[in-house]
């Protein structure tokens, strides 16, 4: 099972907060996921068409008790995709009408309502009620092992803006992009998601995101650390490589054999272990050197190549 579908589940499980929860969600369902169809004699006729199991079993489970309608359930198998096809049809019959004004998918005067209806997301229990019914019905949340991305895929410009305010009016920041004909409802940051799935009531899904989110983490610090050493050892080998062609100018110039007992010191040293940083170099030597000493140690042989080269320069 995807990552998706495990949270679609989730959240298809939890309990109504109040009595009035059940039609926030069942609203945000038909929604985001069904089609209305009218007839010339003013008749209506539903349809919900999902990939999903919560879908359609939260649409029958909720339609049933709520609006005490008859529904019809086809289900199909996708031999391509090999996944069931859910279509949930509430044919025309008396009740009907009443039941869209109810869910806010009409007004009462038979016009269709863009956004997101008032009376329906009245509680702010129902309107986490509605955040959950539409993310059950078009949501998609990555892998947390992965990328961190919720999106909610919904129909209608009003509708998407609506929905993202409902997400933002919870503590979280929502986006709104077209895509396709359609408009995406998005959240790429890691805390807003674990935030809004906090709210919702997908425990099992924040447990999973947070020890993600715990593995990255350390997977991070670790990359910061080897990239590092690494960055010291590219450093410490130029540096030694620079000195080591510093000691071959200084037998070029002559100057070897008249050097201080405290340079020669260094030169061996650095002759000897080539690829030594100048830290681990200082251990070497009896007694043992800082780095700073031999730091200082560098630039007094250097100062000697320089002055020797444009001594001979001006002969």
């Amino acid at each position: 099972m995807s990552f998706t579908a495990e949270v679609r589940d989730e959240l298809a499980r939890c309990a109504p907060e109040c009595a009035y929860c059940d039609v926030s969600t069942l609203a945000a369902l038909v929604r985001v996921c069904g089609t209305l169809s009218i007839s010339g004699r003013g008749g209506y006729q539903l349809q919900v068409a999902t990939e999903t199991g919560a879908v359609a079993r939260t649409m029958i489970e909720l339609t049933h008790k709520i609006l005490k309608l008859k529904t019809d359930l086809t289900v199909r198998r996708s031999v391509l995709h090999r996944v069931r096809n859910y279509l949930i049809v509430l044919p025309d019959q008396p009740d009907l009408e009443k039941a869209l004004i109810l869910l806010g998918i009409i007004d009462r005067s038979g016009g269709l309502v863009a956004g997101v209806p008032k009376h329906v997301a009245n509680r702010a229990c129902c309107r986490r009620a509605f955040v959950r019914g539409s993310l059950i019905a078009g949501g998609f949340v990555a892998d947390p092992r992965g990328d961190f991305h919720l999106e909610i895929a919904v129909q209608g410009e009003q509708f998407a803006h609506d929905l993202a305010d409902l997400i933002c009016g919870m503590g979280v920041q929502a986006r709104v992009n077209p895509r396709r004909g359609a408009y995406a409802v998005y959240i790429k940051s890691a805390e807003d998601i674990r935030r809004l799935l906090a709210k919702l009531g997908a425990t099992r899904a924040v447990a999973e995101i947070e020890e993600a989110r715990a593995v990255k983490h350390v997977k991070n610090q670790v990359n910061r650390r080897v990239n590092a050493e690494l960055a010291n050892q590219t450093r410490s080998a130029g540096a030694a490589q620079r000195q080591l062609e510093l000691i071959e100018a200084l037998d070029d110039l002559g100057l070897r054999p008249g050097l201080p007992e405290a340079l020669e010191t260094f030169c061996r040293l650095r002759e000897n272990h080539p690829d030594l940083s100048l830290r681990d170099l200082g251990e070497m030597a009896q007694p043992s050197l800082s780095k700073s000493a031999l730091y200082h140690r560098v630039l007094r042989l250097e100062k000697m190549v320089e002055e020797a080269r444009a001594s001979h320069e001006g002969d």
